[in-house]
């Protein structure tokens, strides 16, 4: 049986979406699964967290993890989900050929917005993408503020990307929180180094809803 897919796509760099791929990729390694991490964005940042988790954990990662770019992208994915129940790819923040196969080759795709206008005029082109590959959308609020004024008005705009069954919003959102980034410089997530806090729930919870929603 194939494993499922996962891309974590957004246009906009600077969005969060490797530390988002990192995180959940994690997060389902602890619920028991085989997970593969696929990483074809040219900065490579989440090649360079796994070298660092590699060492914190005396070479014992918890999941597989390639780097490839170009013309091997499909087929590398399709032979990680024939092995792995869980595939994460994070995907280039541009329209490039990589970015669109990492779309096509996913059970669904995962593209996490801040409650911000630049992200949110920036995930138009990913919706689009999703479209034209005929593949499901979930858009995941990420970085949300403390309850705030703007916060709630671009929160109101993302609902209006919503077009089930193509584009979802996802109940469970991520918090602006420090501990994300401060766990992944050891090599870490915070569903490991800091369980009891609300990051780890926030993240824990997502990884479910989207397991459910694929």
């Amino acid at each position: 049986m194939t494993g499922k897919v996962f891309t974590v796509a957004q246009q906009k760099g600077g969005a969060g979406k490797t530390t988002l791929a990192a995180h959940l990729a994690i997060a389902w390694a602890q619920l028991g699964y085989k997970v593969a991490t696929v990483d074809i964005d040219p900065q490579g940042s989440l090649t360079r967290w796994h070298a660092v988790r590699s060492e914190a954990t005396g070479g014992q990662p918890g999941f597989t993890h390639v780097q490839i770019t170009g013309w091997r992208t499909q087929a590398e994915v399709e032979k990680l989900a024939r092995s792995h129940d869980i595939v994460v790819i994070d995907s280039p923040p541009h329209a490039q050929t990589e970015a669109r196969i990492a779309v096509r080759a996913a059970t669904l795709v995962v593209a996490p917005v801040q409650p911000s206008p630049m992200d949110l005029w920036a995930v138009h082109p990913t919706v689009d993408l999703a479209a034209q590959e005929k593949r499901r959308l979930l858009l995941v609020l990420n970085r949300v503020p403390p309850r705030a004024r703007i916060a709630d008005e671009l929160v109101g705009k993302v609902h209006e990307l919503v077009a089930p069954p193509a584009v979802e919003l996802a109940t469970a959102q991520v918090g602006n929180r420090t501990a994300y980034a401060g766990t992944l410089m050891t090599g870490l997530s915070v569903t490991e180094a800091a369980r009891k806090t609300q990051a780890a729930a926030e993240m824990q919870a997502l990884a479910e809803e989207i397991l459910q929603r694929a």
